[in-house]
């Protein structure tokens, strides 16, 4: 896995950790989530010239196993 920094305003950050929190997500699993979500709908159809069959390969992050 390929680890890199990211900065980001403080209401995002602060809106990313409230919905990991809402999902019982870490931020970075919520992050590869809402990553995998935006780049699925944005795939070209499968049906359509130069579509690729294959669906996407899901991410390995895990849910935050803590308690709410």
């Amino acid at each position: 896995m390929i680890r890199f920094a990211l900065r980001i305003p403080e209401d995002l950050h602060a809106r990313l950790t409230a919905q990991a929190a809402a999902d019982r997500r870490s931020i970075n699993s919520e992050i590869l989530h809402l990553l995998e979500v935006a780049l699925t709908a944005a795939a070209p159809d499968a049906e359509s010239p130069g579509g690729d069959s294959a669906p996407p390969a899901p991410l390995r992050g895990k849910p935050d196993s803590s308690p709410a």
